[in-house]
């Protein structure tokens, strides 16, 4: 009985021992089946256009012209002159129109794109924004052809008394203005102010007054302004403003004032195209000898004065601007020396007759052509036609 129970107990032990020994490490662990992750889809974007920008198109910038070229009117943005290659256009430092900004820039590209050039006269305000550069600098980046830079700076007349401006500082004013503009466009001529009209001989103390104006303005120069310069303004661009009745009874004040002044700047009455530009050519009509109550005589010293002065300027190649392109009413006065009327219309040869009452026959190179109206006379003298023989006992009979 005992031998049994021991023998039973054996074999219980014998295979529990078994089941230890057989049972390795590795065959205790559970094997991880990898779980392969299956990647979510990124949804396809369409491409996103690329939106280019379109680019500010480049200005028209006119090619810099021959001295000899420079023909035009005092005009304003709207006019017609058909004909002119130049015209002569304002700052609102002048007095009026709004030509500033965008509306300045729009306005010379416009001509630009005609093939017409643009001066553009920028006026000295005689108080604290004389100096201010914003002007100078707006009228650079609008690329006009040519700048003038003041007008009338010399001018002592109690009527316009805002005008006149001590040399010591126009010539600051000056230096600022041709700065900005040379800044942007090297090759622009810039014209320094201009010389109040008077009349050669007897004017001749006005005039050497103006020389003195001019020496002060040189001082000023090379001492406050530049101190130690070697400025001149025998070096620069002087505007020029003519108004007499040339041609009535065989006179010429352009002539006598082109002699006076080649002699200040120490040179041929040839090269003075080179110093000097006329931004004001037109005729007198009150308090120089014209019958204002004839309209004869206003009309007939009127066209003569445009047809000497153009004769005048072209002899010597002297830039010139006829003024002014419309009639005009100042101060309840009619100014009857446009080429056009008060509205823009033509005006006859002869404004004292109807159109057509007196006609002008030029030789335009291999071709006549008849002209019956200022505005085509103007025109035709600029492209260098030849008036006939005769013209002057027409125009005044």
């Amino acid at each position: 009985m005992v031998l049994t129970l021991v023998v039973i107990v054996s074999i219980i032990l014998v295979a529990l021992s078994y089941r230890l020994v057989s049972a390795s490490p590795e065959q205790a662990q559970v094997v991880a089946t990898p779980t392969t992750r299956i990647p979510t889809p990124t949804p396809t974007l369409a491409p996103t256009p690329t939106v280019k920008a379109s680019p500010t198109p480049a200005p028209v910038i006119l090619p810099v012209q021959d001295r000899s070229k420079v023909l035009g009117i005092a005009g304003e943005p709207g006019t017609n002159y058909d004909g002119i290659p130049w015209i002569r256009l304002s700052h609102p430092t002048c007095g009026w129109g709004n030509l500033r900004g965008d509306v300045l820039k729009n306005t010379i590209q416009a001509y630009h794109r005609k093939g017409i050039r643009v001066l553009f006269s920028i006026c000295q305000a005689n108080n604290a924004t004389l100096l201010d550069t914003a002007k100078f600098d707006d009228a650079a980046h609008a690329y006009p052809d040519a700048v003038q830079c003041g007008n009338e700076e010399m001018k002592q007349d109690s009527s316009v008394s805002f005008l006149y401006t001590p040399p010591d500082k126009f010539a600051k004013f000056y230096d600022l203005c041709e700065k900005a503009i040379h800044k942007v466009r090297a090759s622009t001529p810039v014209i320094l102010g201009s010389l109040d009209p008077h009349v050669a001989g007897a004017d001749y103390q006005l005039l050497v007054n103006q020389v003195s104006y001019l020496d002060q303005m040189q001082t000023a120069m090379n001492t406050s302004v530049h101190p130690g310069g070697n400025w001149s303004w025998r070096n620069q661009i002087i505007g020029l403003i003519d108004s007499w009745h040339n041609g009535w009874g065989g006179s010429n004040n352009l002539a006598g004032l082109f002699d006076f002044w080649s002699q200040q700047f120490q040179i041929d009455k040839n090269q003075l195209g080179n110093h000097m530009w006329v931004i004001e050519g037109t005729g007198c009509f009150k308090g120089c000898g014209i019958n204002v109550d004839s309209s004869y005589e206003l009309a007939v010293s009127h066209i003569l004065t445009l047809i000497t002065d153009v004769q005048t300027i072209k002899q010597l190649k002297v830039p010139f601007f006829y003024f002014s392109g419309k009639d005009f009413v100042d101060q309840g006065v009619t100014w009857p020396i446009g080429i056009l009327d008060i509205n823009g219309h033509p005006k006859p040869i002869r404004q004292d007759m109807g159109m057509g009452g007196r006609t002008l026959t030029l030789a335009c190179g291999s071709k006549s052509v008849t002209v019956a109206d200022q505005l085509q006379l103007l025109s035709r003298l600029y492209a260098d036609c030849a008036l006939p023989s005769d013209y002057l006992n027409t125009l005044t009979s």
